[in-house]
């Protein structure tokens, strides 16, 4: 990749100087890398310069005009499995981050339902110090908090949860309790535990 970057001339193939293999293309001109997981055929729809000064250069907008995927990077269900395909990023210079591993976090995003969001949840939990933005958020995500009678049914026969209730300090145990829940991704226990917080 290094390699392919450097501005040689343009009687030299970038493909022999980096070890690629060419391939022909079926709606373009310009090769494909062979040896590349994903290919896109593009067409150049617009080319935005973003300045004179080094280092500017320009913002190139494309249409893919057909995709080329290998089985060897699909899931089971057909999808790119980001652990497979092992991508890199550039982030400027010449540093680079690793896509897959333990840096891939999955966030299982619902399309058919509108979460309550930030706004929707007491300001006693958007506010706590003990929750953290990403507590928050999933309890954001959801279509509704329990009400106080669910959240008490759901945790009736949760002997911690008893023995907090009869803590002065309710409210902070159940914010605390709550965040463990929602750290584990039990959502619902983690939404039941933060509404009683709130009316404790």
């Amino acid at each position: 990749m290094a390699l392919a970057s450097v501005e040689y001339g343009a009687d030299i193939s970038e493909f022999e100087k980096a070890g690629f293999t060419p391939l022909a293309s079926e709606l373009i001109r310009p090769f494909r890398v062979a040896e590349s997981p994903v290919q896109m055929e593009c067409k150049v729809e617009q080319i935005l310069p973003l300045g004179d000064d080094g280092g500017a250069g320009n913002l190139i907008i494309c249409r893919i005009l057909l995709m080329h995927i290998s089985e060897s990077v699909l899931s089971d269900s057909g999808r790119i499995d980001p652990h497979k395909i092992d991508l890199m990023g550039r982030m400027g210079r010449f540093y680079y981050a690793r896509a897959s591993g333990k840096a891939v976090y999955e966030i299982v995003q619902k399309v058919t339902q509108f979460g309550i969001g930030f706004d929707g949840l007491p300001a006693s939990l958007r506010h706590s110090d003990i929750l953290t933005g990403n507590n928050l958020a999933q309890l954001a995500a959801l279509e509704q908090l329990p009400s106080r009678e669910a959240a008490m049914a759901y945790l009736k026969d949760n002997g911690r949860v008893h023995d907090i209730l009869g803590d002065k300090n309710a409210s902070i145990a159940l914010q605390e309790y709550a965040k463990t829940a929602l750290d584990a991704d039990e959502v619902e226990l983690g939404a039941a535990l933060a509404v009683l917080s709130v009316l404790s």
